[in-house]
């Protein structure tokens, strides 16, 4: 069915949080079920989409509202606290709805008028040759890790290919229709196992020049081909990657916050009986790592409050290129919160004991689920901190990142 480009009523941020709690609790009642089929149950995608959280960062001219970022921020971590694979999904709905906006008129009506949802893998592992025709391009390959592929209707594909307009081979995003590729079910691993993120392979697929996404000329700075038809658009007032990316640090905040509400409840009432039946609470051990974990989390929060700040600051200034220090230093904030995240999860449940391990409680889940967050390219640490390192020396950091 073909969606009209009407705009959406803005919604409240009062509303967008409901909206998303109601997400995230529907989700966590089917959390255990997710976990074991490797897919979020449908009905949670259902009603993500009745949220229309697709739309948040959507152009205005296309049905957008363009929320702020904090409000984006809090919608993410509010699903996490109660389902890491949802608020993975619903982050990746938000920001996949962007890219389209970067195409040409063409592309971006065709992937904006039918209300389909999308999907991505930018790692750059596809084969690309020009197209008999003098426009298109062939593309082939198998990607790895594309959350959200069994819900979604378009998927863009990342490659390095000299485009007929360059002088020389760049990343770009190849998109094709779900019915163009090939879905290989191979997600089976410990942690965000509901995100359903198996791999997509193409064989010879056509892509015409209107679905192809330049990410590396949008980092560059670049908005749509065709000019700048919106020119207060969020999205082209702020560094692309920096925004895409933002949303990591929110998920493993909103995971990690649950995770510290449970310890913290779970101190007050835990009684230690091999340890003379004594109270957690009255116990200086017992209060000392409280005070500990509820510190580390609040710093971690603060980064991750910063993170977003500097994102509206951007928009504020109209900054899309950042220099080579602030490009790197937002790479380990990113870096600086997943690591520390899953080592914090992993502290609070070796701390909780044997009887947090069960797989029907959701302690362990989200132990998991945070550990799977902190292993994501876009954020590891160790790459985080030496391309950091590297730019504070004045040298190239990341490559990528």
């Amino acid at each position: 069915m073909k969606e009209t480009n009407v705009l959406q009523k803005p919604v409240s941020r009062e509303e967008l949080l409901r909206r998303a709690k109601e997400l995230g609790e529907l989700a966590e009642k089917h959390s255990l079920e997710s976990d074991e089929n490797g897919q979020l149950n449908d009905i949670v995608i259902e009603k993500m989409k009745e949220g229309g959280f697709q739309y948040l960062m959507r152009p205005k001219s296309y049905g957008g509202q363009e929320v702020d970022f904090e409000t984006f921020g809090e919608i993410i971590r509010t699903v996490a606290y109660h389902s890491v694979p949802a608020a993975w999904i619903t982050y990746f709905a938000i920001i996949h709805e962007t890219w389209p906006a970067f195409l040409p008129k063409k592309g971006r009506d065709d992937l904006y008028g039918r209300g389909e949802l999308m999907a991505d893998v930018f790692a750059p592992v596809g084969e690309v040759e020009d197209a008999p025709d003098g426009e298109g391009y062939i593309v082939s390959g198998t990607w790895n890790f594309c959350s959200g592929v069994l819900w979604c209707d378009w998927i863009a594909l990342g490659a390095i290919h000299k485009m007929r307009d360059a002088e020389e081979p760049e990343l770009s995003l190849f998109i094709v229709h779900k019915d163009d590729a090939e879905i290989i079910k191979n997600w089976d691993t410990l942690g965000l196992r509901g995100t359903g993120s198996n791999a997509v392979k193409l064989d010879k697929a056509y892509v015409p020049p209107h679905y192809v996404f330049p990410i590396k000329r949008v980092v560059e700075g670049a908005t749509a081909p065709d000019g700048n038809y919106e020119e207060d658009y969020t999205i082209f007032n702020v560094p692309y990657l920096a925004y895409f990316l933002s949303g990591f640090s929110q998920i493993a905040l909103g995971g990690l916050g649950r995770l510290v509400d449970d310890y913290t409840e779970k101190t007050k009432s835990r009684v230690r009986i091999y340890n003379n039946n004594k109270n957690e609470k009255d116990g200086s051990s017992g209060q000392r790592t409280l005070g500990e974990i509820t510190m580390e989390y609040n710093a971690l929060k603060n980064i991750g409050a910063d993170y977003l700040k500097r994102m509206q600051y951007y928009r504020d200034n109209g900054i899309r290129v950042l220099d080579e220090k602030e490009r790197e230093e937002l790479f380990a904030m990113r870096g600086y919160v997943s690591k520390h995240s899953a080592q914090l999860a992993t502290r609070i449940i070796v701390n909780l004991g044997g009887n947090a391990i069960y797989r029907d409680g959701h302690s362990e889940r989200f132990v998991r689920d945070l550990i799977a967050v902190a292993a994501h390219p876009t954020h590891l640490y160790e790459d985080a901190m030496v391309g950091y390192g590297k730019s504070i020396l004045g040298f190239d950091g990341h490559p990528m990142w």
